[in-house]
């Protein structure tokens, strides 16, 4: 990371695609210079249906970013669905020539390298190395060993593979308008910086953020990314459910949502009568009970709880995980959302309280982290997105027409 990198970040939903612009300070944070999104159905329980659709809204978002940026924008990152992903833990030793001239950035490059050399399943790719902790000769870990004296070190790190044919149609869908893609992360990995606080950071955690269409799982046992996956079911899931138990349209459905919002039937303090307006199997306005709204978004709450908790359980990572870290727009309008985890999971839960998330829109919180993840990223000799400073200018065409480095190389 360099001070004056720009760094686009888009993160393509089930509802929106979001792009961040986001430039690095003098003080070495993320400072936005723009965001921007755009409506999309393209995507639906996390699998591209509409190439076409994606590649229109991402357009819209990076003519709109250029023109409140006032710069051409050529590449950008893109986050990854957990469902795509598959992580391999790997570890290199690495003996040094000289104990007394210090670990130097080259040699944890060099490591990092040579971390990528495993045998990868047909149909998968290797799309990030993440390096998580270095051993030095005399067993402490670090996580920065550069300058530090020892004979030999010991780099281990996550190699990140994604579905080849996920990758192959991300890269045509940006090729369809003219933008390189400069990486790919998956979400959860991206939003571990932002929706985490510092103490979780450091504990073995599972950070669940449930969305309009897709709850994206991922699991941390400290520095080390250990597991994710995407259950295609999120907040719209519940809108539908009170709009199809109720009859009543998808609009007043989520102002209902969002107005008696409540995990837990349990926790009702009054009982209040609520008028339908838009309730299609009546001659005039009905009227129900609070009680039967929140029945409704509580069995697909528990449901969705219920999904994770098989997921991580058939992955055996559940029994390594210490909190639950909930987030998501599908689900943080929702009281009581945490009691309701912790009662399916059987883990405690808490709603995510990292620093920098009251400041960022709900809609740009992935394509932020993303932004903020890439800027973060150790030892990697660039960063930056490749932008002309200037509308008509072709400075940097011909970086479009080499592969980015994004391993280290």
């Amino acid at each position: 990371m360099a001070i004056g990198d720009i760094i686009v970040g888009i993160d393509i939903g089930t509802s929106k695609v979001c792009t961040v612009v986001g430039e690095v300070n003098n003080f070495g944070q993320i400072e936005t210079i723009c965001s921007t999104s755009a409506k999309c159905s393209g995507l639906r329980k996390g699998k591209i249906i509409n190439e076409e659709e994606i590649s229109l809204s991402i357009a819209k978002t990076i003519k709109d970013a250029e023109e409140e940026a006032n710069f051409k924008i050529n590449s950008a990152y893109v986050t990854i669905p957990g469902k795509y992903v598959t992580i391999v833990q790997n570890s290199v030793s690495k003996e040094l020539k000289d104990k007394f001239a210090g670990i130097a950035l080259k040699d944890v490059q060099n490591a990092i390298m040579q971390a990528k050399d495993i045998e990868i399943p047909e149909g998968k790719t290797i799309i990030d190395i993440v390096p998580s902790e270095v051993v030095l000769d005399n067993g402490k870990v670090v996580t920065d060993p550069v300058g530090n004296l020892s004979s030999n070190f010991t780099l281990k790190a996550q190699i990140i593979l994604a579905d080849k044919e996920y990758v192959r149609q991300i890269s045509a869908i940006f090729r369809r308008v003219g933008i390189e893609v400069d990486g790919i992360v998956p979400t959860a990995l991206a939003e571990r910086n932002l929706m985490l606080d510092t103490n979780e950071l450091y504990d073995n955690v599972m950070l669940l953020d449930i969305g309009a269409g897709n709850t994206e799982i991922g699991v941390f046992e400290g520095n080390i990314f250990t597991y994710t996956n995407t259950i295609p079911l999120g907040g719209d899931n519940i809108t539908n459910d009170i709009s199809l138990v109720l009859n009543i349209s998808e609009e007043e459905a989520e102002k209902l949502k969002k107005q008696y919002g409540l995990a837990l039937k349990s926790f009702i303090d009054n009982d209040n009568e609520i008028m339908l307006n838009t309730c299609r199997d009546e001659s005039r306005n009905k009227v129900i009970k609070s009680s039967e709204l929140i029945e409704i978004i509580e069995a697909r709450i528990e449901e969705i709880f219920t999904i994770v908790n098989k997921d991580i359980t058939s992955q055996n990572v559940k029994q390594n995980i210490n909190t639950v870290i909930l987030t998501g727009r599908g689900i943080t309008n929702i009281n009581k959302s945490d009691v309701a985890g912790k009662i399916n999971l059987n883990i405690p839960v808490k709603m995510s309280t990292g620093r920098a998330i009251s400041t960022i829109k709900p809609e740009f919180r992935t394509s932020y982290a993303l932004v903020r993840y890439i800027a973060a990223r150790p030892f990697a000799k660039s960063v930056s997105s490749n932008i002309d400073s200037q509308p008509n200018e072709s400075v940097f065409k011909v970086i479009m027409n080499r592969i980015k480095e994004f391993f280290y190389s």
